[in-house]
């Protein structure tokens, strides 16, 4: 929590509470449905709280937004920006029923009430949102197509409407035929080691109807 706490010093006393669960319901969950690693399972809230809650230092979600989630897995990106932002809908869809199993459980464990989950392939998944958000679920060209047609028209934050996708690596050949794409490095953002690799690639998505 204090590594929580140095980046995101004003959380409420009841989001301080929600982040401090976190480690005990997933710790109890992985021993039933492993849906994060034993070696990670030790460093959640570096590997994958904190890295989550990269987003929100590219984007601060306003009140009353619509955020999917694609491939949440045991719920990442999608419970820790949920707590970071209780006013914000989050959608968080995975096409594998135990991962959403084990979200479902985390949700009801933390008292979540702006969280709906989707146990299907985004593709099926109708609704439209003001940002995409995933975990290096798939290459971009990929993820851009199973997303197609769920961007919201009207745009209402600093950012238009888009993606925002946590990647790693050299992402120059993957980004070639996406010239809008910017990619915020998170070790600019967070010194610890982790993120010496990690950034948030920002793409802006036109609404189809």
């Amino acid at each position: 929590m204090e590594l929580l706490l140095r980046y995101f010093p004003h959380l409420t006393a009841i989001q301080i509470k929600q982040f401090e669960l976190l480690s005990d319901l997933y710790k109890d969950w992985n021993l039933k449905i492993n849906v994060v690693s034993r070696k990670d399972i030790d460093e959640l809230y570096l590997r994958h709280v904190l890295h989550s809650l990269g987003i929100a230092k590219v984007q601060m979600f306003h009140p009353g937004s619509r955020i999917l989630d694609v491939g949440t897995g045991g719920g990442f990106p999608g419970i820790p920006l949920a707590i970071l932002f209780p006013e914000v809908e989050f959608h968080l869809v995975d096409s594998i029923g135990k991962k959403i199993k084990v979200v479902d459980e985390v949700v009801s464990g933390l008292g979540l009430t702006n969280v709906i989950t989707t146990n299907a392939r985004v593709e099926s998944v109708s609704g439209h949102y003001d940002f995409i958000v995933s975990r290096a679920v798939a290459q971009m060209e990929t993820f851009v197509h199973w997303v197609k047609g769920k961007i919201a028209k009207k745009s209402q934050h600093e950012l238009k409407n888009g993606i925002l996708y946590l990647k790693g690596g050299d992402l120059s050949e993957e980004l070639k035929n996406f010239p809008k794409a910017q990619i915020y490095s998170l070790h600019s953002i967070f010194e610890e080691e982790f993120f010496e690799t990690k950034s948030v690639v920002y793409l802006p998505l036109k609404y189809k109807a």
